[in-house]
């Protein structure tokens, strides 16, 4: 007789093994400082967090035309990786393994952040109906300038330096993010990428930056160690296109020509829904995508058990649960119940270890 798979039980990711199937998901925490230089103070948070599983690092800009957040860390310098040895250090140490998730905020940024010079994305379009917290304050976001077809090979090549400085701060794996409005999914959506190059029109023009990022990733690490993560429901950022189901079911069969260690899937709706259509679920990716898949945002323990057990999912990826439950795997468990969930002032607080590293573990005499 054959048991289901569970939550809790081991899985073999690549060749790296995992004692449970819990993931932290990716979280910009801001607490590099403006060095964007990894700590000590980050090196205890992921260490906290490190329970025989799989940890995604907060999201880490490739190059300083990347950047469009205070105070995340960065990975295309020394004194970076550097930083993030520290981490990795203190993960391994915990038992835990850490794939560096790879970023560029395209026009999710402001001038503010590039001594005046424009953001860049796929297309001059501009988010709508937001705010940006920038250096000098909160400000309207700005019409960014559209990369030019040779500037894309730079950006390209900003990836692929990246990818060797995570394995060189002892990194396991690399994610790239094709998610949540930054700059590969303003290329991929067809709301934002109104180029008539190479990179844009047709659905395969769409994805040819993506895919080129991947192949460049890919010379410096195994397949099974790269995975990609995609959006195909959210809406952060001024996201959402109709033909949103085509795109991403084409990504998802494009990204499964490489044989990635995983496909990182934001398949719930708590980040935000477009609304231009039934949501995309895990199994329709399934159907296109042979390597393994985890499942993201807003799962519960149950929620989750259920989307493993019937084959949906491979992992579960937990983000907000994880703030402030540190000991989240022993929590689920033991049937521990959960810590309240952090407040959302306490996420980016730049006071540092507040509301960061503060947050107890489970104490059954209380």
């Amino acid at each position: 007789m054959t048991t289901s798979p569970n939550l809790l039980g081991s899985f073999t990711l690549g060749d790296l093994e995992l004692q449970n199937r819990v993931v932290l998901a990716p979280l910009t925490r801001a607490r590099s400082g403006p060095d964007r230089v990894p700590n000590a103070l980050m090196a205890e948070y992921y260490a906290q967090r490190a329970d025989g599983n799989l940890l995604i690092s907060e999201a880490t800009v490739v190059s300083q035309q990347g950047i469009g957040w205070q105070d995340s860390p960065g990975i295309y310098n020394d004194a970076q990786i550097a930083g993030w040895k520290l981490v990795t250090d203190r993960v391994h140490a915990a038992g835990g393994k850490i794939f560096l998730q790879l970023w560029h905020c395209g026009r999710a940024s402001h001038s503010d952040f590039h001594d005046g010079q424009l953001p860049v994305s796929a297309s001059a379009i501009a988010i709508g109906g937001d705010q940006i917290h920038t250096p000098e304050g909160k400000k309207d976001y700005e019409t960014p300038r559209a990369l030019t077809t040779e500037e894309v090979a730079a950006v390209v090549e900003d990836y692929r330096a990246a990818a060797q400085r995570a394995k060189d701060a002892g990194f396991d794996g690399v994610e790239v993010h094709c998610a949540n409005g930054y700059l590969i999914n303003q290329f991929l959506d067809s709301k934002t990428n109104k180029r008539d190059d190479r990179y844009g029109g047709s659905l395969e023009n769409r994805c040819r930056f993506m895919l080129e990022v991947v192949e460049a990733v890919l010379s410096i690490w195994p397949s099974n160690r790269v995975g990609a993560r995609l959006s195909p429901n959210g809406v952060f950022n001024d996201m959402g296109a109709p033909d949103y189901r085509e795109t991403f079911l084409h990504a998802a069969q494009q990204l499964d020509t490489f044989k990635l260690g995983y496909l990182h899937v934001m398949d719930g709706l708590g980040f935000g829904f477009h609304e231009l259509g039934e949501p995309m679920t895990l199994p329709e990716f399934r159907s296109v995508f042979s390597g393994a898949l985890i499942g993201n945002c807003g799962y519960t323990q149950e929620t989750a058990e259920a989307a493993i057990a019937g084959g949906n999912a491979d992992l579960i990826a937990f983000g907000r649960p994880y703030i402030s439950n540190p000991d989240l795997v022993a929590r689920f468990a033991n049937g521990w119940d959960l810590a309240p969930e952090a407040e959302m002032s306490d996420w980016y607080n730049p006071a540092g270890a507040e509301g960061y590293t503060d947050f107890p573990t489970y104490d059954p005499a209380a």
